[in-house]
């Protein structure tokens, strides 16, 4: 990349929706995609419904997103529909891909020797997470059963992740490392973090308005906590790309620290 990826992510579910389940998928996808040099624009929790799932993918092809992460969805369930909802912003049908298949026998009898199933049998539920879009390819999951998906639709990569997030974390970064590693080959994040000390957030935005206006590539942000919580304040800057960063955040983190200390308060440098 001669630029810094684009990322948008998709997180699919009624469950979250409801609250009955605290989606952490998107927390640690977003952590990952910084770390390596991307940039997150955009987070969006959706229902388990064909036509809407189909609309936000074609909506973020449409935007010219370089990666689109779906977490969720790929089981053997009639609610499952985020492939069938890939595959329709695609202008394509699912089929039973033949590797997808077989990753599936290899991890139905792997937990069946393990005695976590009583059977290995593919019943027409169980292929249909072998059912993955036409001219896509199936992602290992190495510590569930669903494959996860990858393709491209337009010049934006689909990687499609199951909904668990011991499996989503497992087929992002264990099925993608190649392809991680020739996307962000340039890429990097940095950041630096203080503690204003009795310093709130009203009497410090200034300074951190003008190091924003200063720096719009350096990302500014003060941490407020709640009321009477502590007189303490946060901010953190931080930058991620390609290309070296590091001298142009030092200078604004210089100057950050400078402007806050003519203000009459001390800070604390934290890692």
């Amino acid at each position: 990349m001669k630029r810094t990826a684009n990322v948008e992510m998709l997180i699919v579910g009624n469950e979250i929706l409801t609250g009955d389940i605290q989606d952490t998928n998107s927390n640690w996808l977003c952590k990952l995609m910084h770390e390596k040099g991307g940039s997150v624009n955009r987070v969006t929790v959706i229902p388990d419904v064909l036509d809407t799932i189909a609309q936000e993918v074609r909506a973020a092809v449409e935007r010219g997103v370089d990666i689109l992460f779906t977490s969720g969805g790929l089981g053997p369930t009639s609610d499952d529909l985020t492939l069938e909802g890939v595959a329709i912003a695609a202008g394509c049908g699912v089929e039973i891909h033949p590797d997808a298949l077989e990753m599936l026998k290899k991890q139905f009898q792997h937990f069946f020797d393990k005695g976590i199933i009583k059977q290995t049998e593919l019943t027409p539920a169980r292929k249909k997470m072998a059912c993955i879009p036409q001219n896509s390819e199936p992602l290992f999951n190495t510590v569930g059963i669903a494959p996860g998906v990858h393709m491209k639709i337009g010049q934006t990569s689909v990687v499609c992740a199951p909904g668990i997030p011991s499996e989503h974390k497992a087929v992002v970064n264990q099925a993608l490392e190649q392809f991680f590693g020739d996307l962000f080959v340039q890429g990097n994040a940095l950041s630096r973090r203080i503690t204003v000390n009795d310093g709130g957030e009203a009497y410090v935005e200034p300074v951190i308005t003008r190091i924003s206006q200063k720096y719009p590539e350096i990302y500014t942000k003060s941490l407020a906590k709640a009321i009477g919580n502590s007189p303490e304040l946060d901010v953190i800057m931080t930058i991620s790309g390609v290309g070296n960063k590091e001298e142009m955040l030092n200078q604004a983190y210089d100057e950050l620290c400078s402007g806050i200390s003519d203000l009459g308060f001390t800070i604390t440098a934290k890692p």
